[in-house]
């Protein structure tokens, strides 16, 4: 591993690679190294407008994919973009080759990521609260507003033919400041139909999975999308005690009702949108959606 510098910003690669051509786009602000996309990504300003720069092809430290992969992922997401559109989805500005890299441009999210593990060595020595724990202690019509977009979000994925993967807390940014959400990283989102291709390596957090995210060769639809959506709810609004029997089961298991904020009701409509066997889940997000409003206020 090899540490370099750019406009003063440190960054780790597993061997030196020249990044200096970004500062014709401006200057280099931040800098994300730490992912298992193989992806490096920079924050650049330029006249007072700011960029987010997402570069596959580099020997970064974390990688959990070759160089290859990671640029043939890039590419397919840049589709993606350009097919999912929602005004909370993080806005692509261009998308491009340059040398051995694969560029992607978008315009830069004000805001913190609700999951920043990079960081997480930083909260541990400064006792510095995180991000998500900020959010959580957010007065619940905050996070509700949230919740609303994020169903509006799934709804525009689903119509568009897509299903969420890999899609959590990490891909949630929010403007604390402004009280503003923005979305990211559905580079793995896929077209449906679809199936699990990699059993229990298949793509996603163990905190969040559905149970069929563990089995190879079980169809991935927009059931499985919408208990994605059950399980982040559900964390907005519990205290999370058993995250370590979630990555030993290697799913999403509910929190107790004694550790969840909202109503009994609303704590059955997320029990039954996380249910392990799909016949027990609704059948789409908008009949969760209506189930949820129905029942948040009784």
């Amino acid at each position: 591993m090899i540490k370099q510098v750019i406009d003063g910003i440190e960054f780790k690669l597993r061997e030196y690679q020249d990044f200096s051509w970004l500062n014709d786009y401006g200057s280099v602000f931040s800098v994300i190294d730490e992912t298992g996309s193989g992806c490096i990504s920079f924050g650049i300003k330029k006249d007072n407008k700011k960029y987010f720069f997402k570069i596959a092809g580099a020997k970064t430290v974390n990688a959990e994919i070759s160089e290859e992969e990671s640029i043939k992922l890039l590419k397919e997401a840049a589709v993606k973009y350009k097919n999912i559109k929602h005004e909370n989805l993080i806005k692509l500005v261009d998308a491009f080759e340059y040398k051995d890299f694969y560029v992607v441009i978008y315009e830069y999210a004000e805001g913190e990521c609700l999951f920043d593990h990079w960081n997480f060595d930083r909260y541990e020595k400064t006792k510095e609260i995180t991000p998500l724990m900020k959010f959580k202690s957010l007065p619940v019509e905050k996070r509700l507003n949230v919740v609303d977009k994020l169903f509006s979000f799934f709804e525009s994925f689903i119509d568009a033919g897509y299903v969420a993967v890999d899609f959590y807390d990490s891909s949630i940014i929010y403007d604390f400041d402004n009280d503003e959400v923005t979305f990211c990283d559905i580079d793995l989102f896929r077209k449906m139909p679809t199936v699990n291709d990699f059993g229990t390596g298949y793509f996603g957090t163990k905190r969040l999975k559905a149970p069929e995210e563990n089995e190879l060769g079980a169809s991935i639809d927009e059931q499985t999308s919408l208990f994605t959506l059950g399980a982040i709810i559900f964390d907005m609004f519990s205290n999370i005690s058993n995250t370590e029997e979630r990555y030993k089961k290697g799913c999403f298991i509910p929190n107790k009702f004694d550790e969840f904020e909202l109503n009994n009701n609303i704590y059955n409509v997320l029990l039954k949108a996380t249910a392990y066997d799909k016949n027990d889940r609704y059948k789409t997000v908008k009949e969760f959606r209506e189930d949820f409003y129905k029942n948040i206020y009784s």
